[in-house]
């Protein structure tokens, strides 16, 4: 008797909380789109989420107000479509137009780029890096945006990430990347327009986290070597943080990528620069566009016992004179 009650009053709370789930769907965005974004210039951009299933969601982007787009969610209450943007601007606001619709504000259209790799690309004026304070204290800019993605790694791929868009200030330059920021700052200096940041790095992670895991697992050479990375403080498994720090990105608009990484791969640098080049295709063919990927040599620093930085720096510049648009 008493499982049957169990059953049935687990039964009813399932029934209880489809209902409350049912009667109060309403719009959900990915963190990707918040306020203060910067949506990729004179494009045509993905925009995706989550709705009732088979709702139909109208988008109304300030850049063009008289042009509605629609889209219905699927059965899976997903729904995906692409928006145009037009040159480089803002503050404009988009509506999502639905049942629990939202607008989001302050949205910026520029230059969007992935900041990315260990600890190099991590540090930030935290790390006491030469004239931080300074630099911060003038980091004024409401045409720089940030978008800061936690440290996490994940077996299966993720649909979202804790984060969201924030206008560069003294604050916010203190807790992002300092090449980040500075890249943003020089490019937006140089070019006029909002530049966009999404920093997603981690110290001290190998490159093989980077990357999806099918990506190793189907190149026999690649997925021999993946078994002599194991490390004790940070991810070492292929496909990690591509998962929960690159997955949820995807196919967001991008203008390119920086990747500033090499120091834990010395251990296996014979193969570090097919690593590299299997990264690059993997990204462009995850975001669908031949954008150009820059990076920076690791500098020739004692590595210890694996002091092998030499040989990474080999197979970087190989990477730069083979792999176009690097």
């Amino acid at each position: 008797m008493i499982p049957y009650l169990l059953k049935r009053t687990f039964l009813l709370v399932l029934l209880f909380t489809w209902f409350i789930i049912s009667s109060s769907a309403k719009i959900i965005l990915p963190s990707v789109f918040s306020d203060n974004m910067v949506l990729q210039q004179n494009s045509e951009v993905a925009i995706w989420g989550w709705s009732n299933p088979g709702e139909t969601v109208k988008i109304v982007a300030g850049w063009n107000s008289k042009d509605t787009i629609k889209v219905k969610a699927d059965n899976t209450a997903a729904w995906k479509t692409t928006i145009k943007t037009g040159k480089a601007g803002g503050p404009y606001t988009i509506q999502i137009i639905g049942e629990g619709g939202l607008e989001l504000k302050n949205v910026m259209l520029g230059e969007v780029w992935i900041c990315s790799g260990q600890s190099n690309m991590e540090m930030n004026v935290g790390w006491n890096i030469f004239n931080g304070e300074e630099e911060a204290a003038k980091a004024n800019h409401p045409n720089i945006r940030i978008f800061n993605i936690p440290k996490i790694g994940a077996e299966y791929p993720q649909q979202d990430c804790r984060a969201t868009w924030t206008v560069c200030s003294p604050e916010t330059m203190r807790a992002t990347s300092a090449v980040g920021y500075f890249f943003a700052r020089q490019l937006q200096e140089k070019l006029n327009v909002p530049v966009g940041i999404i920093v997603t790095c981690w110290g001290g992670t190998p490159i093989e986290v980077w990357i999806k895991k099918s990506c190793i697992e189907n190149d026999q050479e690649l997925n021999d070597a993946k078994y002599s990375l194991k490390y004790d403080w940070w991810p070492g498994d292929p496909g990690v943080c591509h998962n929960s720090m690159i997955a949820p990105l995807i196919p967001y608009g991008i203008a390119g990528a920086i990747w500033y990484q090499g120091e834990s791969n010395c251990s296996n640098y014979q193969i570090y620069g097919k690593l590299m080049k299997t990264l690059i295709d993997s990204w462009r063919t995850d975001f669908k566009k031949d954008f150009p990927f820059y990076f920076v040599q690791i500098a020739p620093f004692n590595y210890g016992e694996n002091g092998t930085s030499e040989f990474v720096r080999e197979q970087q510049d190989l990477v730069s004179r083979t792999v176009p648009n690097t």
